[in-house]
């Protein structure tokens, strides 16, 4: 298989492959075999049979939701998909970013490439040029409950396929038509179901999850790193962490969160010094619980996300196998909204995790000695070292585990009560969307706060460098651009720069 290329319809899309792609690391494109243009062709071929034979298929010669009892007349065909798109097109708040608007087309585009849609080929390639030209649609962030699918959001794709929404291209928010034009393309013609194709799964929801999930597992080693670093720093008991223990304890990602924290601690498994108290707190010791929970449900997330987007989920689907339409409900988008509300309350605790910890290291009734805010400079009585961003840091983690509050008990009856119990899954990815990066910035902070704390005890010639393991690796990396605070200075640039790097996964774990 080639890992610089993702072939829509000719192999499955992962997590990773969608977020290469979406960082524009690989290429995506159609899968051009002779088998996957014929099975597109046979679905598109069965449902233009069936209206000619039979008529009266939702969404093609019905109106939408609750308006399925109003029959289209022949000669309004055409317009029912174009109306579908103008009316949806009331989105609101920010837009997504380029990533994400890369993920949901590379998304949406595999899901109708399943071959249970009713589109045609020429459908698909032109979502490949938007991909391959990275035209990217404009889409608001608010307005989808995520069943009947992420269809205002969806409208934006739609709409710019058809010369009708703002696009994205080369930097310049324009025209789609206009783009369009430039590139020496005809706006496109929606053939019968092929807005409501698009527009009618969970696209946008699933494109988020998969951006949350890779961001989060990064985030959990991450975290893994600095309880090593702050357990060095507060001169903890490194057998809290030892092997035999949790063999009595046997959850394997708990396991695995103590291992990530073991090898980056020095060598041995003695305490570092004779022990102050034989057991640290539990923001310390209990670290291998709260992050090893993410290792634990992991795999159960990744299925939910990867079925979701491997799967045919628009409303009706037709099979050319059986020559049946099904009229169902896949574009409901709980699985998505079920990971989600999981992975946001991990990841808000994760921050909360590195929040206790960074109390500690400030507070000098916990720090084992350190200064007091891990001020550089005790001479100086007007430094206040890592105070603010102590309380920074109080105020993120806040926000985070305010926004885990689970979404899907928020369901609202719309629609007519048509749309009477809905998912909630594309405001889940957003809210762990958002989780993520506020854990980020607190995991930004811990990471200088945590070498700050490192270096006192290497200045103060209480540590060597040479006897921090494996996270000797993490503070010559942050030593690389980080000046240790010795008088007061604003650490804004400084936290911001931590970020990006977090963002770039540029930290060696």
């Amino acid at each position: 298989m080639n890992q610089t290329v993702l072939e829509i319809g000719g192999e499955k899309l992962t997590i990773e492959k969608l977020n290469a792609a979406a960082k524009k690391q690989i290429e995506a494109r159609l899968c051009e075999s002779g088998d996957f243009t014929a099975k597109i062709g046979k679905s598109a071929d069965f449902l233009e049979k069936t209206l000619e034979k039979y008529g009266g298929i939702y969404g093609v010669t019905t109106g939408y939701g609750d308006s399925c009892t109003n029959v289209v007349n022949p000669e309004n065909y055409s317009d029912l998909p174009v109306n579908l798109t103008r009316f949806h097109g009331c989105g609101m708040g920010d837009y997504f970013d380029d990533e994400t608007v890369r993920a949901l087309m590379i998304v949406r585009l595999n899901t109708l490439s399943q071959g249970f849609s009713g589109v045609s080929m020429e459908l698909l390639r032109f979502i490949e040029f938007f991909i391959k030209n990275d035209i990217l649609p404009l889409v608001p962030q608010e307005g989808s409950v995520g069943a009947s699918g992420d269809l205002t959001p969806l409208s934006y794709l739609a709409g710019a396929l058809i010369g009708e929404r703002k696009v994205r291209y080369r930097g310049a928010v324009r025209p789609s038509a206009e783009v369009l034009a430039e590139l020496g393309k005809s706006p496109y013609q929606f053939r019968p179901k092929e807005a409501i194709a698009i527009m009618n799964g969970t696209a946008v929801m699933n494109a988020a999850a998969a951006l949350a999930f890779a961001g989060a597992e990064y985030l959990a080693d991450l975290a893994c790193r600095i309880t090593a670093m702050n357990s060095i720093a507060l001169k903890g008991n490194a057998y809290h962490f030892d092997k035999r223990l949790f063999e009595l304890k046997p959850h394997p990602g708990q396991a695995l969160a103590a291992e990530k924290i073991r090898l980056s601690l020095p060598g041995c498994l003695t305490p570092l010094e004779a022990p102050a108290r034989i057991q640290d707190v539990y923001s310390v010791r209990c670290a291998p619980h709260v992050i090893g929970l993410y290792y634990d449900v992991c795999g159960v997330m990744r299925n939910l996300i990867e079925t979701e987007m491997n799967s045919a989920n628009d409303n009706p689907l037709i099979d050319p196998v059986t020559q049946s339409v099904y009229h169902g409900g896949h574009f409901y988008g709980g699985h998505i909204c079920f990971a989600m509300d999981s992975l946001k309350n991990i990841t808000a605790n994760i921050a909360d995790l590195l929040d206790r910890q960074l109390a500690l290291l400030v507070d000098i009734k916990f720090n084992k000695g350190l200064p007091s805010n891990l001020t550089g400079n005790r001479g100086n009585s007007c430094n206040h070292g890592f105070k603010a961003v102590q309380i920074a840091v109080s105020a993120w983690t806040g926000e985070a585990l305010k926004n885990t509050m689970p979404a899907s008990v928020f369901s609202r009856s719309t629609e007519c009560h048509n749309q009477d119990k809905v998912s909630m899954g594309t405001i889940a990815a957003r809210d762990c969307v958002r989780v993520n990066k506020l854990t980020s910035q607190v995991t930004a902070a811990l990471l200088l706060a945590s070498f700050q704390a490192l270096n006192l005890r290497i200045k103060n010639g209480e540590l060597d460098l040479s006897a921090l393991g494996q996270a000797k690796t993490t503070y010559n990396e942050i030593a690389a651009f980080f000046n240790p605070l010795e008088n007061d200075r604003p650490l804004e640039d400084d936290l911001r720069k931590t970020l990006e790097l977090i963002e770039r996964r540029h930290f060696n774990l």
